[in-house]
């Protein structure tokens, strides 16, 4: 009857110890196999999200392991957005590269019988600013003589991007052939590829006469002396490396166009992996490696995460719903 007793004292308090742990040393979040989807081919904007955050979280020990990269490329970043909603909705180990191409096919309804109530918007990693480019060899110096071209003969010039018709990399040369004077936007010829490294690939050879895209993406080009940027549509020169490339303001075409970049979540994914992988945003976004990547790709910081992320983010896809109404993309 005495050791009956002592047992069950004892597991009483046993019980009551482990009550009183804090529930995160008992239930915290950590993740295996992660994986990034990076919703285009490699060489693009979210392929170099992918790779450039999964690698430092690695290196950072915020995962305990590699992050996976999977290119899945298909309707301007909607064929990842449908697998993730239909197909992997309460994956806890799974992250997908977003910016503002991702929140324009959202506002223009893009992605059918979805919405961005869907998935859980995890963090932003920073802005990217838009440019316009040629090819190295190209006769084309300027912004102005591109405008110039296009005005004469909107025929004549064929624009890459790594958006959909209608996507982000589309509606920067609308924004900046508008701040040109070009009164009917519609006639400008947009061709639309599965990422920005595809649309550099296609102006290298010959086959369109101007590229858009962002910084990021445009940097390896511009260093391997394959691509010549006419403009970045920022508000004023970038530092660094990036200060020898002239912004379309100055050039006398008041156009900015910046692109965030971040990550979204399976909607279903637990509140403890969310608070996981938000609370690893912020850690990268803070570290002094994360900063010098930035500097070295053009990325101006953008530090929003969980429930501010997910208002910037609705607050862009109402901006650009009305942009794309003026210009006619969508009624």
């Amino acid at each position: 009857m005495t050791i009956f007793t002592l047992s069950r004292r004892a597991a009483i308090v046993g019980a009551t110890l482990l009550a009183m742990l804090p529930a995160s040393s008992a239930l915290a979040f950590e993740p295996s196999a992660s994986e990034c989807i990076a919703p285009a081919n490699a060489g693009g904007g979210w392929d170099f999200t992918c790779r450039q955050v999964g690698k430092l979280l690695y290196d950072l020990k915020l995962v305990p392991d590699p992050v996976q990269v999977t290119n899945l490329a298909g309707g301007g970043g909607g064929v990842a957005y449908a697998e993730v909603v239909s197909k992997r909705n309460d994956d806890n180990n799974l992250i997908v590269a977003a910016s503002s191409a991702t929140s324009t096919r959202l506002a223009q309804g893009a992605f059918p019988g979805m919405n961005m109530d869907m998935v859980r918007w995890i963090g932003s990693v920073g802005t990217d600013y838009g440019v316009i480019a040629v090819s190295a060899k190209s006769d084309i110096k300027t912004l102005p003589e591109l405008m110039d071209k296009v005005k004469a003969d909107p025929k004549s010039v064929s624009f890459a991007g790594g958006s959909a018709v209608g996507g982000w990399d589309h509606l920067k040369i609308l924004i900046a052939a508008q701040a040109a004077g070009i009164e009917d936007v519609r006639t400008i010829k947009y061709v639309a590829f599965e990422g920005g490294g595809e649309a550099v690939t296609q102006l290298l050879g010959d086959h369109v006469q101007a590229f858009s895209g962002d910084i990021s993406e445009a940097r390896g080009f511009v260093d391997s002396g394959d691509i010549r940027v006419l403009a970045v549509l920022a508000k004023d020169r970038l530092p660094g490396v990036f200060a020898s490339f002239p912004t379309a303001k100055e050039q006398g075409i008041d156009a900015v166009g910046a692109n965030w970049r971040g990550f979204y979540a399976p909607g279903n994914m637990s509140d403890d992996a969310y608070g996981f992988w938000t609370g690893a945003i912020n850690k990268l976004n803070a570290s002094p490696e994360w900063k010098k990547i930035q500097d070295e790709s053009g990325l101006v910081p953008l530090d929003l995460s969980g429930a501010d992320f997910q208002q910037f983010v609705a607050e862009q896809v109402a901006k650009t719903t009305e942009l794309s109404k003026k210009i006619g993309l969508i009624k």
